[in-house]
């Protein structure tokens, strides 16, 4: 049995008249009665009866016809849902970002855009380590990642396009000597005792913070390594040591602790979108899409 039996079927049932229902499907009337009987002699069963100058359903032909109704629909329905999904109006996109982004404006406004304008795509999202992001991508278990990074290039595999940048803050207690400058350099920072991240973490701060230093002609004095950002905040104003942060992060306000800009050219980190090399489905497309016009509407 196929679709188009059915829907020869229906319009038989709905007109009632078999030369009415060859012309509204556009095709001759011996053929749509050889249709109709070999549907029939396929189901072992009548769906009209017929005579000379009437056709009306059988009891078994009004069953059948309320189930075509259901099939055909939901087989238009499945159609309307695939060009959707073709469109990118549908289905699932999971999202990593790192901890500081939603400090930021920039994931929050993104996501409500973008649940305005495709209410029907669900948006997973998963705070992650950059290089927790870049093995959840290879492995398929992410679709886009927003990550930190300090320049060095991505995995094979992946594509990373930068999107924005992050200036450094130093954050420190606000009774330290240093605390009421303006701005401050990391060479102002030899004798300071530093709170970071592990290394191998992904953030990328903990190999900057070392670049920069010995930059600056010294090595930094590690005290004590902690994954979460906040966590180093709270470090600091236990006054366990000084922190090296991205600049949203500044807006985290705990009693004691101070957030001044350092000058340096290279005190930054980039924020970048990554996806895996090769054909963009229509959903992702769609959501860099929207981070495109985001990023260009007045105010953004």
């Amino acid at each position: 049995m196929e679709l188009r039996h059915l829907r020869y079927f229906v319009a038989v049932a709905e007109e009632l008249n078999f030369t009415r229902a060859a012309a509204r499907l556009h095709i001759g009337q011996p053929p749509l009665s050889q249709q109709i009987q070999a549907l029939e002699a396929e189901l072992g069963l009548l769906l009209f009866e017929r005579t000379r100058r009437h056709v009306a359903l059988t009891e078994a032909g009004r069953l059948f016809l309320e189930r075509a109704y259901r099939i055909l629909g939901s087989t238009e329905q499945a159609v309307a849902d695939a060009r959707r999904a073709a469109r990118g109006e549908v289905g699932r996109l999971r999202i990593g970002f790192t901890a500081s982004l939603p400090f930021t404006s920039l994931l929050p406004n993104l996501v409500r855009r973008h649940r305005r304008l495709r209410p029907d795509v669900t948006l997973t999202l998963r705070e992650m380590f950059t290089s927790d992001q870049y093995t959840a991508l290879e492995n398929d278990e992410l679709d886009i990642g927003f990550v930190r990074y300090t320049g060095l290039p991505p995995p094979p595999g992946i594509d990373l396009h930068e999107i924005h940048h992050d200036p450094l803050r130093l954050v420190i207690h606000s009774s330290h000597p240093l605390a009421d400058r303006p701005t401050l350099s990391i060479a102002d920072l030899r004798n300071e005792s530093f709170i970071c991240y592990p290394r191998g973490v992904g953030t990328g701060l903990a190999a900057l913070l070392q670049q920069l230093c010995l930059a600056a002609g010294f090595a930094p004095r590690i005290v004590q390594e902690a994954r979460e950002a906040t966590t180093q905040i709270g470090l600091v104003a236990a006054g366990l040591g000084v922190a090296l942060l991205p600049a949203p992060l500044e807006c985290v306000r705990i009693e004691g602790v101070r957030y001044v800009p350092v000058s340096d050219p290279g005190a930054y980190l980039s924020l970048g979108v990554a996806r895996r090399r090769g054909s963009t489905p229509p959903i992702v497309a769609e959501f860099l899409a929207s981070l495109d016009d985001a990023q260009t509407a007045p105010g953004a």
